[in-house]
């Protein structure tokens, strides 16, 4: 996180609210990226393993020991980690928000604010 939380917590509520967007999105690419290698490294262990020779025992193996796999596998780890960090600085913000009573107004659905009568004034 690039502020601290005495930072955070003396920023207006609008700033907060703009710095929990930014975290949000950023853990979003972040959880993208990890993921789409993930996905990558799955499908590099399944096509390592269709394409070896040898029974289901000795195919694993070869998975197992293969060190673009094992260095491919070590740059997910890493990557969760970064996204871990990432969830945490948005957790301390949601916080800092609920601490700070930010709330907002209710969400109203379109569809709920067309259907309620209209009130007339004076009552």
């Amino acid at each position: 996180m690039t502020m601290s939380v005495e930072q955070l917590w003396s920023l207006p509520e609008t700033a907060l609210v703009g710095a929990y967007a930014e975290a949000r999105r950023r853990y979003a690419e972040k959880k993208f990226e990890r993921d789409t290698q993930r996905a990558r490294l799955e499908w590099m262990r399944a096509k390592l393993f269709v394409n070896t020779q040898g029974n289901v025992t000795e195919r694993k193996m070869a998975v197992d020991v293969s060190e673009e796999l094992a260095r491919k596998g070590q740059e997910v780890r890493e990557m969760t980690r970064d996204l871990d960090m990432l969830k945490v600085d948005v957790d301390v913000i949601d916080t800092m928000i609920g601490l700070r009573g930010a709330h907002g107004a209710p969400a109203v659905h379109a569809d709920e604010a067309a259907e309620k009568p209209a009130e007339p004034e004076g009552e």
